[in-house]
């Protein structure tokens, strides 16, 4: 078996980078959807001032929820860069990459879980008449 050198293997820079963008798209999708989010909100504010929908109860949440899911979406970006320069330094000082799971993910996964949760209380305790 030939000994092979890992961290010149390009499969390994390719692998790093496709995980890096990954969390790019990952990134910008948030900042959609928390676009998206906050003008749905001022869109059900002036459908409600024209008064084409019924008298449901308009709540003023969904700025600050779209706001918070683009600096979830930002924040997401920024930690992606610097977990891949981190890699890719290791990567080329030789340095072993032991395989962890990745902080950044579970710690997107648990806000975003919270944030889904938090919503289905509020969407399940708001009547809509």
């Amino acid at each position: 078996m030939p000994n092979t050198d890992d961290s010149r293997d390009p499969r390994v820079f390719l692998a790093v980078e496709r995980t890096f963008l990954a969390w790019i798209r990952t990134g910008l999708a948030l900042m959609g959807f928390g676009f998206v989010v906050a003008r749905f909100g001022l869109f059900l504010r002036e459908l409600a001032s024209l008064r084409v929908t019924s008298s449901a109860e308009l709540s003023g949440l969904s700025v600050p929820i779209g706001t918070a899911l683009i600096v979830i979406g930002v924040a997401v970006n920024i930690l992606a860069s610097i977990n891949h320069v981190r890699f890719i330094k290791k990567i080329n000082e030789g340095l072993p990459i032991v395989g962890r799971p990745s902080a950044l993910a579970l710690a997107v996964a648990l806000v975003l879980a919270a944030a889904g949760l938090a919503m289905a209380i509020y969407l399940g305790s708001h009547e809509i008449r």
